[in-house]
This record gives structure tokens, sequence and C-alpha cells, in this order.
């Protein structure tokens, strides 16, 4: 298992989510610190649950912790395109917490906030997403390697 390896395409399209949901949290982070409100115009509600008691953690917003979250598994996803199969597992396990978190997250808005950030919910879907791909590379067929080729 720790010799997991993606296939490539797998890997670049983890690196491509990982970048948009890193785009979003930093987007939320940086709304957080401007107390600049954030424009809600597919759902109503963003305010309501950026600015909710579970919007933060110890006096930090949580879109920074999915900042970190995201750049963490950007980094592990390239560094498993790059060869280094190892980190491919790193990713599948971040991916896989992320994933289960932002469930939490969704049930949280809809449960005891009564709203929905539409920001946040990109945030669940790219962390589904990173999920989904993982769970893919699992079930695939791994490409033949070079040697078995030519046997």
């Amino acid at each position: 298992m720790i010799g997991l390896a993606p296939k490539k395409w797998l890997a670049f399209a983890a690196v491509v989510v990982a970048i948009v949901g890193l785009f979003d949290s930093v987007y939320l982070t940086i709304h957080h610190y401007t107390a600049e409100p954030v424009p809600c115009s597919i759902v109503e509600g963003c305010e309501m649950v950026l600015t909710s008691a579970y919007a933060e953690v110890a006096g930090l917003p949580l879109a920074i912790f999915g900042a970190a979250a995201y750049f963490f598994a950007m980094i592990f996803a390239a560094m498993a395109l790059f060869g280094r199969r190892g980190m491919w597992l790193l990713f599948g396990i971040l991916a896989t917490m992320m994933a289960l978190f932002s469930a939490w997250l969704i049930y949280v808005q809809a449960a005891l906030i009564g709203a929905f950030c539409q920001f946040c919910l990109l945030s669940a879907v790219s962390s589904s997403l990173l999920f989904i791909i993982f769970v893919i590379s699992l079930i695939s067929k791994p490409l033949p390697s070079p040697e078995r080729i030519e046997e």
C-alpha cells in the first residue's frame, strides 16, 4: 500500500481541484480578516454561516485551516505526480479527512445554522472531489510497468 501510485491524470486532476479549494479558502480567510461581507449571489446565508459560532476555532477562521489542508493536498498530489509514490497515500488520508469534515460542515449549515454559504459549498465539493479522485485511484487498474510491457 505504501507504494501506491496514481495514474498521472488522477494526480494532475487532484492538483487542479486542490488549487480551486485553496483559492476559495484563501478568499474566505481574507474576507474574514478584512471584515468585508462576502457577496452571496447563488444562495442566501453566506454572512450568517461565516459569522456563526461554528466559523472559528480558537479565534481562527475555519477557512485558514481549509487553506492549509488544500495546500498540503496540492503538495502531496504534485509530489505523487512527479514520482513520489508514498505521497499519494498521504494525499488519500488527507482527502478522506477533508471530505468527512466537509460532510460535518454541511450538516452544521443545514441543521444547526439553517443557512448555506456558496463558498463553503464550493469547498465541500472540492474536498469531495479530492476524495473521489483518491477512491478512483484505488479501484482503477494500475498502468503496466515498462518491464512487463517488454516481456
